[in-house]
């Protein structure tokens, strides 16, 4: 696993065997998972979705604790997915990272409880599927305006964004901020400490 520009952000590179039966890829491993992060993943929930091309789904995150962490892979067609520091405080807050997960390379992202998530397809049916290490409970859960231009997040061109009405009303990030939905840097790396303490 390659750590990513944003702390608590990872992508997984799999060895992808192929003959003329097809590929075999190992898409998650847990071991290797937690030497990485310092802490297991408690696996409580997998979600999968399936998109039309133009499809952005995000930016999403989960009060912290416990907050979500995710595993995401894509496992038809294409997408672009992107984190977003959304934790005040630290020192890559509003940054963001984009990478490609398609059904040719296979890569997955891990991100920490606290990161934002989001993905845009980028082909019809790109089927997208991720582990969660909490439930979905609904009074937890946020989201953040894709298009706020303090994140300016760079979106394919040529692409009709297609949003859920939720996404379409998210907060900008500023908002969310006064409005005290954003998780601290400093609440998130003590609840990573807590996670590595078992």
């Amino acid at each position: 696993m390659r750590e990513l520009s944003i702390e608590g952000a990872w992508v997984m590179e799999p060895r992808v065997f192929q003959d003329d039966r097809g590929s075999f890829h190992e898409w998650f491993r847990a071991p290797e998972l937690q030497a990485t992060a310092g802490y297991g993943f408690g696996l409580a929930q997998a979600n999968c979705s399936v998109s039309v091309r133009g499809t952005l789904r995000g930016v999403h995150f989960a009060d912290v604790p416990p907050g979500q962490a995710k595993y995401v892979t894509c496992v038809r067609g294409a997408v672009l997915d992107v984190i977003v520091d959304i934790r005040t405080g630290s020192p890559t807050y509003r940054a963001w990272e984009a990478v490609r997960l398609d059904d040719q390379d296979h890569r997955a992202v891990h991100l920490a409880e606290g990161l934002g998530h989001a993905f845009m397809a980028l082909t019809d049916k790109a089927t997208v599927v991720y582990l969660c290490s909490r439930g979905y409970t609904p009074a937890h859960e946020h989201g953040i305006d894709p298009f706020d231009p303090d994140l300016a997040i760079d979106w394919p061109a040529g692409l009709a964004p297609v949003l859920s009405e939720k996404d379409a009303k998210a907060p900008t990030l500023a908002e969310a901020e006064r409005g005290g939905l954003l998780p601290s840097y400093e609440t998130c790396t003590r609840w990573y400490a807590a996670l590595r303490a078992g």
